[in-house]
This record gives structure tokens, sequence and C-alpha cells, in this order.
């Protein structure tokens, strides 16, 4: 693609996109896995030659960002870097050794008259993905849309735009590399609320809309959208300590589920504590977050045992900090500590740490969340850890996927029916 052409992609209204995005589908729904396998291993390709390209691009969009005075946890997320680029590529290499889930035949069953039925997995079709701050979705969501036989519509945030076009650019020249269309993945230019929300109502070009990002974005698309939503919840993540826990695995955890990233919606935000071994934990996890300045806001109990712990107010509960902040919450049972996390969570991910079986089960069949942990960090919730070579997103909600979502959550079904003559009587 000429510098001239991608340019002009600009002046495309959205009904020209819907259109581009529905004619490319027709060719996406019947590649093979060895297409769609070369594209992708050809994608990774032009992301690594293109890296220079890429890191100016981002540094545009990092530099404009500090101007505006953005938070510290969201310019981590707008930041790519020649590791996370080189993290990118991988992802679509992944995704290319996983099998190809379009065409699997769920069920087949012969009815008493002669009728083969049954169901076969099939694409979803077009698919609309509203993103903040993370150019790297860009690449993922083309990378497992594509592989699952569907055409990808993104509309990322202005802070990222010259990052978002740049990473767009570079996979569709692989696209035409491959000679199949660059329409299969498509960037709307025009960040304007106006022109979102019109996205959300294209019923007669997209399938189906994904929100990335924090929960006033979800909240809008689910709001104003008609196009059916997935939606992607934000992470209030908790972890509970028992009363039986090792307090060294107990800290190790906490510190890595909050601070090895803070701005992702996996990062741990809520510790809720056994009180009998409150007095033996905080002093210890104190001293070990102090490494990253964490500020802990605490109840009245853990505010006693150490001085360093500030009041928390009743916001707190309920909040995803996306900074170097904890709340902290002591309990007197395990009972009590599941009706907190029920309360407040955003139905993401929650751990325990304990050494007590019967509390172990307890916790994962009362906690209502996407993922449940037992003695480990939170911040394993994420499609490449979970074996699915990268994630659309992390699904709060209960319908169709929940979790991380791979290539499975990605597609539909259709019935067929195999006959010989039969008519209904």
């Amino acid at each position: 693609m000429t510098q001239k052409g991608w340019k002009n992609m600009s002046n495309i209204s959205l009904e020209e996109i819907g259109e581009k995005a529905k004619a490319a589908e027709t060719v996406l729904r019947v590649l093979s896995a060895s297409q769609k396998n070369k594209v992708l291993t050809t994608s990774a390709d032009y992301l690594m030659a293109n890296m220079k390209m890429l890191l100016e691009a981002n540094l545009s969009d990092v530099e404009q960002a500090r101007e505006n005075q953005m938070p510290p946890a969201l310019v981590d997320r707008l930041m790519l870097t020649e590791a996370r680029i080189a993290q990118m590529a991988e992802g679509l290499r992944q995704i290319a050794g996983l099998d190809d889930p379009i065409g699997e035949v769920l069920s087949m069953k012969q009815r008493p008259n002669g009728l083969l039925i049954g169901q076969k997995r099939v694409p979803l079709g077009v698919i609309g993905i509203i993103y903040e701050s993370r150019p790297n979705v860009t690449a993922d969501a083309f990378g497992l849309c594509f592989k699952a036989g569907n055409v990808v519509i993104l509309r990322g945030g202005k802070d990222a735009i010259h990052s978002n076009h740049a990473i767009t650019r570079t996979l569709q020249e692989a696209l035409l590399k491959c000679k199949l269309p660059a329409d299969a993945i498509q960037l709307i230019t025009d960040t304007s609320h106006e022109t979102a929300e019109r996205f959300m109502q294209m019923n007669g070009y997209v399938d189906v809309l994904i929100p990335r990002g924090g929960a006033g974005l979800i909240r809008t698309v689910v709001e104003h959208a008609t196009v059916p939503v997935i939606e992607t919840g934000t992470g209030n993540c908790h972890i509970y300590v028992d009363e039986t826990a090792d307090l060294d695995m107990a800290v190790d955890i906490i510190f890595n589920a909050k601070t090895q990233r803070i701005g992702v919606c996996n990062a741990c935000e809520s510790l809720v504590v056994h009180e009998k071994i409150a007095g033996a934990l905080l002093p210890k996890l104190v001293e070990k977050l102090k490494e990253k300045h964490v500020e802990l806001r605490g109840d009245k109990r853990s505010c006693q045992i150490c001085a360093d712990i500030v009041d928390a107010k009743e916001e707190d509960w309920g909040t995803e900090y996306l900074d170097y902040i904890l709340s902290i919450k002591t309990v007197s049972n395990i009972e009590e500590a599941i009706t907190h996390i029920n309360t407040y969570n955003t139905g993401h991910s929650e751990a325990i740490i304990t050494k007590d079986y019967d509390n172990s089960q307890k916790f994962l069949n009362e906690i209502d969340a996407a993922a449940v942990y037992v003695n480990a960090s939170t911040r394993f919730t994420d499609g490449f850890e979970f074996g699915f070579g990268g994630e659309i997103g992390i699904s709060t909600q209960k319908l169709h996927a929940r979790g991380p979502m791979g290539l499975k959550e990605l597609t539909s079904t259709k019935y067929i029916i195999y006959g010989n003559g039969q008519v209904r009587p």
C-alpha cells in the first residue's frame, strides 16, 4: 500500500468501511488453515521488519500523552518497545500454530427419519473492536479474528492513533503480499464520539462489538450499541489470604499481582486478610511493597496493625486503581471474605492463598468471577498464559464467552443437515 493510498483511507465513510468489510468476509470465511497461517507469519515478519517505523509512530503518541499529563500507568499501556513489538509478532506466530477452529463438527446425530443433523463451527463474520490506549490490541485483534475467519474493524483511541495507523498499515501490507484483501483489517481514523456511536449501531455491517478498556468505555458501548456486545470488563481483582496461608508465599504472590504491571485488568487491586494472621502478614507485606512505593488503604483493624496503612473509604473497596495503590480488608472467616469479594468484584479474577483444601474448594465454588485461583497470582488471566496464543479480551459476562477470549470464543455455529429426499409429512 502506498503512502498516498494510506492517507486516502481517512476519507472513507463508515458505510464504505462496512461494505469493504462485508466483501472481505466472503473471502475470509472459506480460507484454508494454511492460507491463514501464511498471512499470520508474514504479518509477524512485517512487524519486525517495520519496527523502526512502529517505534517512531508510537513515540509521537507517547510524547503527546506525557504533554497531556496522562497517568504513568496509562502511558505504560500506550508505550511500545522493541520487546513489546517482538511479543506482538510472537503472538501472531503462536496463533498460526494453533488449531484452526473453523469447520470443526461439534456433533452429528441421525434422526429416526434418516436425517443426519450436526453442528459446525463457523466465523462470527465482521467483528468491531473499540479500544483505548493499547496499540498491541491492533495486532492481537487482527491475529485472532483472522485465524477464526473474521474481518475486524478497529476503532482505537485518539491517544494511540499514530501507533494504530502504523500497525494497521503493516498488517494490510502483509495481507496484500499474500494476495488477500487488505480490508480484512480496517481502522476507523475518526476518533470522535459521534463516529464511535454510529459505529456501535452499524447492524447491517457489524455482527458483534467487543469493547476493550475502562469501565467508562464499556458502559458507553453497552448503553449505546444496537450491535450485539461482548463485554470485556474492568478488573477489581482480590486476593484473600486465609488463616492457614503460607505467609512468604502470600507476600510473593501479592507483590507480583500488584506490582508486576499495574496498568492491566488482572492486577490485584484489593487484599482481603483473615484477622488471625493479619498481625503476622501485614508488616512483612508492607515492607515488601515499599520497594514499589505502594500506597495502602485499609480498614480500622489493618490500620491499627501498621502505621503505614491509611484509612480506606467506602469507594476504595470497589475501585480499579491501575496504580500503585492497594486496599486492605480484614475478615473473621472465609464466608465474610467471599461475601466481601462478591459484593465489590467486577467478575474478573480472584485468588485465595490457603493450605486448607476445604476452604480452597469453597472459594472456587462460591466466588462469582471468570477466573478463580488457588495459591497463584491473578496476573495469569491472560490468553498467552492460558495457551490461547493471545486473546481479544477478558470477558466478564456470562453469555457465549467468559474469561480470556481465544479463537473458539470468536466463532459461532450453524446446523448442517444431510438427507436423501426426506420431506416433512
